[in-house]
């Protein structure tokens, strides 16, 4: 097996012999898929969010293992910041009254978690990126007590060879050297999973992808990083840039980055964990003690830990989850496009418009992606990120001839999305009032061009001309919107600026 080296609660095995057992989980994953081992879905999904912790002076709280510890729920972990969160909501059949048992759900475990919060001057805030957070907040020293995280800063940096540089350029230009991957933190988001069979896996996965930018132009919710205002959406450079174990060359010579959109269209779900087999090296390079062909072959399903380990450290904004639960395995496409907030019904008003898309796409008999090229899908990605509510997107026009067309992302999503979402939810059996609540959110943002981002830009415009200098700005903004989130009305009918 070669030399174990102990590494912060961990064993880092030979990284040879870490890379015959990817090979094997993927040999294992193949047999399962050809056995037809797979469990049949049941309609099931996942709702995950990533949370901060803020001051009532909007400043960020690195205190997430007090608030943990008053929450004392299981639902509730750490995340990789001090002033993180995340929140995991049971699994819900997508079906009936769902969206609103989230809604209930979510506002009564966010509520209870704020209220224990403020047990230690704290507040959760739900929010893409904190505008207050700078350069001190985003060191080593306030990543997570966890070893897992501790392994993962190491293992980058040693990869990298340097230090990670982070070079923005939005409305205004950010750029910052850190020792750390502690940047990443900065970054909460909201993650859905849905449950496939391995034969629609690739169908529900590249609509996924398809639709990625419009989920972003309807959502963005980070605008600022360390007191620069970047892209509508700034977590995606962000993340990439600081997940980045390429140093310059291998940038140069096309080396493809850990954080990335992908490149192409799949046919099955062996193509995503073989891509990341074969373009990643192995982070955590730890070896468990079951071989999983000997657990097949002796009748058992294996739960492929390396390769479940190593997918984790690849950050696809579309990503194949592998799982064991109840003794059968099953496959998820874990969406990670979203940020996180601004409000429990924004979130929810997502993820309706996710699930009723994604489920329409994936049943269309021509599917979108044999019209938009994978190029075209990226392309679309960047400029979501970039201009938020008011980018224009490439998109099939509707018709025979299937030719492309730009158009604003408003316009797109009003006359065609929305009612293929509606369609989709319907095939899920969800209830018609609160498919029409929910979607009816997403056209409000359209007709009136305002979300998350757009909102907090102008909101922070506002208090510079107020007299504010930048700094107490953005802290004025984090506290407005802090109060707004909590009243618990969507976004598009926040006030803009401040109460007289």
């Amino acid at each position: 097996m070669g030399e174990k080296v102990e590494a912060g609660g961990f064993d880092l095995s030979d990284r040879q012999h870490y890379r015959r057992k990817l090979q094997r989980c993927l040999q294992a994953l193949d047999r399962l898929l050809e056995e037809r081992r797979f469990d049949r879905p049941k309609n099931l999904m996942g709702l995950e969010i990533e949370l901060n912790l803020a001051g009532a002076d909007g400043m960020p709280r690195m205190m997430n293992a007090e608030v943990l510890e008053r929450i004392s729920s299981g639902d509730f972990q750490t995340e990789l910041g001090q002033f993180n969160l995340e929140v995991n909501i049971v699994p819900h059949r997508l079906s009936g009254r769902v969206l609103d048992q989230l809604a209930e759900e979510l506002r009564t475990g966010l509520g209870y978690a704020d209220r224990k919060a403020r047990e230690v001057s704290a507040e959760i805030v739900m929010i893409g990126i904190l505008p207050t957070l700078g350069p001190d907040d985003l060191v080593s020293g306030n990543l997570s007590e966890v070893d897992r995280y501790m392994l993962l800063n190491d293992q980058i940096l040693a990869a990298r060879g340097e230090e990670i540089d982070l070079d923005i350029e939005g409305v205004e230009r950010l750029r910052y050297s850190s020792r750390s991957i502690a940047p990443e933190a900065a970054c909460t988001s909201v993650q859905l999973h849905l449950q496939v069979t391995p034969n629609r896996f690739a169908a529900v996965w590249n609509a996924a992808q398809a639709v990625a930018a419009v989920q972003i132009a309807m959502g963005a919710n980070s605008p600022f990083l360390f007191g620069h205002e970047l892209w509508r959406e700034s977590r995606p450079p962000l993340f990439q840039q600081a997940t980045d174990t390429r140093p310059p060359e291998l940038r140069a010579q096309g080396v493809r980055p850990r954080t990335w959109f992908g490149e192409r269209w799949i046919d099955s779900v062996q193509d995503l964990f073989e891509e990341n087999v074969r373009y990643f090296p192995s982070l955590l390079p730890i070896c468990g003690e079951d071989d999983p062909l000997r657990v097949l072959d002796e009748g058992g399903i294996p739960k492929l830990q390396e390769l479940v380990l190593h997918n984790g450290t690849v950050y696809r904004w579309n990503r194949p989850v592998y799982e064991v639960a109840d003794g059968a395995p099953h496959l998820r496409v874990e969406n990670r496009v979203l940020p996180a907030g601004p409000t429990v019904t924004d979130v929810i008003a997502n993820t309706a418009f996710y699930y009723g898309l994604v489920r329409a796409l994936a049943e269309e008999p021509r599917p979108v992606w044999s019209r938009l090229s994978f190029e075209e899908a990226s392309a679309n990605f960047d400029a979501a990120c970039r201009h938020g509510i008011e980018a224009r997107l490439r998109w099939p026009r509707p018709g025979r001839s299937g030719t492309v067309a730009e158009q604003p992302a408003v316009r797109l999503v009003r006359e065609e999305l929305l009612p293929m979402a509606a369609a989709g939810l319907d095939s899920w059996g969800v209830e018609p009032a609160d498919r029409d609540f929910y979607l009816g959110v997403i056209e409000e943002r359209c007709r009136r061009g305002v979300n998350g981002a757009s909102w907090q830009a102008e909101t922070f415009h506002r208090a510079l001309e107020g007299g504010l200098d930048r700094e107490a700005a953005l802290a004025a903004t984090t506290r407005r919107y802090g109060a707004l989130m909590r009243g618990g009305d969507p976004v598009h009918t926040w006030p803009l600026g401040f109460p007289g």
